[in-house]
């Protein structure tokens, strides 16, 4: 409990807790968000670190001069890219005796072959729209691999992904986080980027379980005796 209440705090307060670890650590605060970054998005049992908003407010305090926004931003630009692609790497290597299972809900070779053929239609598509999802961003590459995306056509919308990811919020951060009303409201600022980022994933499942009863309704429809 007491983990969950530090980690919550250090999600909605991110420009306090950023600027004491700049001021303790001072450039070492690279390797830090570095590390973040790479974890969530090369780690699938860490899918929940802040993400969007880390980027945000890592942007907002590069402004101050304490970090060098463009240095920030090619630091975490390579722990995306590398991160995604340790993620595929494991996902390749694992990730088809991990779903292999004819009866889980979830991970079985019925839901593989579907990731294969959805990758192979919109694979870099999703690759770089994931970047914009929590959740989705951490679990895409590990899907990717296991589901046999050619790794040469997942690179290049990695890199695509990563940049644009990275590039997009620390710019805004750095442009609009230190402004007063921004600066005022930021913990409102941190909620509003977490909830418009996992907009996408909840229309995505509503969408999906909608989908998944109209097939069951058809399929009982057909079954019913004539």
């Amino acid at each position: 409990m007491d983990l969950l209440k530090w980690f919550l705090d250090f999600v909605l307060h991110l420009d306090k807790h950023l600027a004491d670890l700049t001021a303790q650590y001072g450039t070492t605060t690279y390797a830090i968000l570095f590390g973040i970054v790479f974890a969530e998005t090369g780690l699938v049992v860490f899918p929940f670190l802040p993400g969007d908003s880390l980027l945000f407010a890592a942007g907002a305090i590069s402004a101050l001069g304490s970090l060098s926004p463009v240095m920030l931003a090619i630091a975490l630009m390579v722990a995306a890219i590398l991160g995604d692609t340790v993620n595929y790497h494991i996902g390749k290597a694992i990730g088809p005796r991990v779903m292999k299972s004819e009866t889980s809900k979830w991970l079985n070779k019925k839901h593989l072959d579907r990731t294969h053929k959805f990758f192979e239609k919109h694979g870099g598509k999703t690759i770089i729209i994931a970047r914009f999802a929590p959740f989705l961003r951490t679990f895409a590459p590990f899907v990717a691999g296991a589901g046999a995306m050619s790794y040469s056509r997942f690179i290049a919308y990695n890199v695509i992904g990563g940049v644009a990811w990275v590039g997009s919020f620390v710019t805004a951060g750095y442009f609009f986080g230190n402004q007063p009303q921004i600066k005022k409201n930021f913990t409102l600022v941190i909620l509003a980027i977490i909830v418009i980022s996992l907009m996408p994933a909840v229309v995505e499942f509503i969408r999906a379980r909608k989908q998944s009863r109209e097939e069951k309704a058809r399929d009982a429809k057909v079954g019913e005796p004539s």
